[in-house]
């Protein structure tokens, strides 16, 4: 739950969008999904985890990250005392792509109003990008995700920490140095901090004199 306990009047009637996602047949998808997956974990939450698209486990149960890659987070997360119902969990993408090829550009524009209103109903402090698509998604730019990961960005009003899908993570590997499993746990620790923190006021202003203008380490950054 949110950890200033205050009450948030809610602009997104959530339910009546959840319920249009379920009979959703704007693209292609439709027509080979088993079910629409639309959010696992608590969506009244300080913390939104991001990514890409539904797999097999996922279309057959209708929850997000419910297959290996789904396991290593619930793992990960526990890690920094943390599980699903201290966050919600969703995807770019609602419907399975088939043969989980990568979504394309005109499946993730019909899906975008969902995540969306997931984001408007949320509000979420902390914005945690899982891969490439949910990064490029929330950043709008085409950072590549090896170049963007464990940094920390605003956008949304929220804090956005970009790291690798732990899917990457089982393939195994090594960037930079680290395996993709190390990786996400160093930038889980980021998350953590992120959470905990107690945000400052504002420096109060000379009256007339305009906001300062607030750098973001993103615009710096180029393709990877």
């Amino acid at each position: 739950m949110r950890g200033d306990g205050a009450l948030y009047a809610r602009s997104v009637d959530i339910e009546t969008i959840r319920g249009e996602a379920m009979g959703c047949t704007k693209c292609r998808l439709a027509q080979g999904r088993t079910n629409v997956v639309w959010a696992d974990g608590n969506l009244d939450s300080d913390l939104l985890f991001i990514g890409e698209a539904p797999g097999f486990h996922e279309d057959k149960q209708g929850l997000p990250f419910v297959g290996a890659a789904g396991q290593l987070l619930d793992k990960l997360l526990g890690e920094i005392g943390l599980d699903r119902g201290s966050a919600a969990i969703v995807n770019v993408i609602k419907c399975r792509p088939p043969s989980n090829r990568d979504p394309l550009p005109d499946e993730i524009e019909s899906c975008t109003p969902y995540l969306e209103a997931q984001l408007q109903y949320m509000k979420p402090k902390v914005i945690v990008t899982l891969g490439n698509f949910a990064t490029k998604f929330i950043l709008e730019m085409p950072v590549g995700i090896t170049r963007a990961r464990g940094r920390r960005y605003r956008r949304r009003g929220a804090t956005v920490v970009p790291t690798f899908h732990p899917a990457a993570a089982l393939r195994g590997g090594r960037f930079g140095g680290l395996s993709p499993i190390d990786a996400i746990r160093q930038d889980l620790q980021v998350v953590r901090a992120a959470l905990d923190e107690t945000p400052e006021p504002p420096a109060a202003r000379p009256p007339g004199e305009p906001p300062p203008e607030a750098g973001d380490p993103a615009e710096q950054l180029g393709l990877f």
